[in-house]
């Protein structure tokens, strides 16, 4: 069964489809989009390995044709080297206005192709096949798109909104353990942001979900992107609403500058760890009682996940040197650092009035108790 959510964006939008065997019909997906027979696909090395002779057998018995570029695998690509590579390609096979990019891959392809269809001949469609679950719950949806700047993380984009999403549950099972939770970390966000509900739901059906039962993934990824859809739609370009999904991010940037986009901390795992400490600083500055911290961290070790600063292996700045960090970030406005917070699980909000001090102590703590 094949579970629908439509972002609502009027004459812009769009289905996410979420179920099993969707790389399998990909080709009947795909079809109705077309104005000639045949698509451009943007990967990374190491899903082509694993999903694109599917994807590319299922284009041709609809008789779509393909050709595919694979880039190198990790937050490395998604920069200018990557993006002139992608475009430079894009051009060489003569992807016209009228046509489909289809980005098969996580977070960094689904962004990379995005960006790259925005600006190729001043915008050409695209269809996003996300095959991590950070991807399908999070960056595949809504429209943001880019590349990192070594000044820090997606500061160079542009908001293009793909025509379809096919957000395939099987793909999951070939994910590392180590990348699922990641994603999950995306997943808890929704219910800490806006559904206390859904965190409670997790909070039960967390651990099963994660050792494989597709109908609870179904679920999870039906509701976190129907949350996110409702919100992308009544906030495209983040004057308000939308700045919630960054709930843990101000925090999460700032620790992923300064493991230098590596493995040593995933986005998603970063986030986990934001936000724990945006729960941490909600309660320091008084705004949510020291139980919804409490319940953060118990559930993130339950699932096996980071949540503390001492999960991060390596040397990490003091909190100035992250605050450094956290003042280079995007979601900054007229030098004031916005912060995502909450006053209980499930009812967060945006300030962007918090104490610098109060942020420092946070992060004291956080690092002394590393």
């Amino acid at each position: 069964m094949t579970a629908i959510v439509r972002v609502e964006l009027g004459a812009r939008a769009y289905e996410v489809r979420i179920g099993t065997g969707l790389i399998g019909r990909a080709g009947a997906e795909i079809a109705p989009l077309l104005r000639r027979p045949r698509v451009a696909v943007l990967t990374d090395a190491r899903v082509a390995g694993l999903h694109l002779p599917p994807l590319e057998a299922a284009l041709a018995a609809q008789g779509i044709a393909c050709s595919a570029l694979a880039l190198a695998p990790g937050e490395a690509t998604k920069g200018w080297a990557g993006l002139e590579r992608a475009v430079e390609w894009l051009i060489a096979e003569r992807i016209e206005r009228r046509d489909v990019v289809v980005a098969l891959g996580g977070g960094v392809i689904g962004d990379l192709a995005g960006f790259a269809a925005a600006i190729l001949r001043r915008g050409v469609r695209f269809v996003q096949v996300p095959t991590t679950l950070l991807a399908q719950v999070d960056s595949s949806v809504g429209g943001k798109t880019g590349i990192n700047s070594p000044l820090g993380k997606n500061l160079i984009g542009a908001f293009h909104q793909p025509s379809l999403v096919l957000a395939d549950v099987d793909v999951l099972g070939t994910l590392a353990p180590r990348d699922f939770l990641a994603g999950y970390g995306e997943v808890v966000k929704y219910g800490l942001l806006g559904d206390a509900g859904f965190f409670a739901w997790l909070e039960a059906n967390g651990p099963a979900l994660a050792a494989g039962d597709a109908g609870l993934r179904t679920e999870a990824l039906r509701r976190s992107v129907e949350m996110k859809a409702g919100i992308v739609a009544r906030d495209e370009t983040e004057e308000g609403e939308r700045a919630l999904l960054n709930l843990g991010h101000t925090f999460a940037h700032a620790l992923e500058a300064a493991t230098g986009y590596s493995d040593r901390l995933l986005h998603g795992e970063a986030v986990a760890v934001g936000c724990q400490l945006a729960f941490d600083l909600s309660a320091r500055l008084g705004l949510c009682a020291q139980e919804a911290p409490s319940r953060v961290a118990a559930h993130l070790a339950a699932m096996g996940m980071k949540r503390r600063l001492s999960d991060v292996p390596g040397d990490l700045p003091g909190p100035e040197g992250l605050l450094a960090l956290m003042a280079q970030d995007k979601k900054v406005v007229d030098g004031r650092l916005r912060f995502v917070l909450a006053r209980g699980i499930g009812d967060a909000f945006v300030a962007d009035d918090v104490p610098p001090d109060a942020v420092r102590a946070v992060l004291a703590e956080a690092l002394s108790a590393a």
